[in-house]
């Protein structure tokens, strides 16, 4: 029997998106979501635990996240764990963990965010063959580039 990769997360932006291209022009986002939860101790103690992730999204996801995302934005992420290794300035080999993004939906932002809603794609306006091929632009995905570690403090 294979294993299962799948992570979904639901979570708040620590900061706007980080737009970048890859050397063939595939635009990626990198996205540093909070998750929390909460929960009271055997003493009637209320307790709060917060977890960063971080989300790399490509191609249309990508353009979606630079076009709608900001700051406190909240977000549902579906997708898989990927350790990459690399190397630093000085040689010595780091490894980071991060979630490579398939599905992202915007969630209500309430008063923390505004976020426009993503244009609808309508089979009627483009013709069938250019819907098809703009769907399965959305949900493309490659390998991850190298993404900077976010301090533990939320800032939202």
């Amino acid at each position: 029997m294979r294993g299962v990769n799948k992570v979904i997360i639901v979570g708040r932006l620590g900061q706007d998106p980080e737009i970048r291209s890859t050397q063939s022009g595939e635009s990626v986002a990198t996205l540093s979501v909070a998750t929390s939860e909460q929960w009271q101790d055997q003493h009637g103690v209320n307790h709060e635990s917060t977890e960063w992730h971080r989300v790399v999204l490509f191609s249309g996801l990508a353009n979606i996240a630079r076009d709608y995302l900001k700051k406190g934005a909240q977000v549902y992420v579906e997708g898989k764990i990927k350790t990459r290794k690399w190397q630093d300035n000085q040689g010595k080999d780091r490894y980071t963990t991060e979630i490579v993004g398939k599905n992202m939906q915007m969630l209500g932002g309430g008063e923390r965010v505004q976020t426009a809603k993503p244009p609808q794609l309508q089979p009627s306006s483009l013709g069938q063959q250019a819907f098809k091929a703009k769907q399965a632009q959305l949900h493309a995905q490659n390998s991850s580039p190298e993404i900077e570690q976010v301090g533990e403090e939320i800032p939202f």
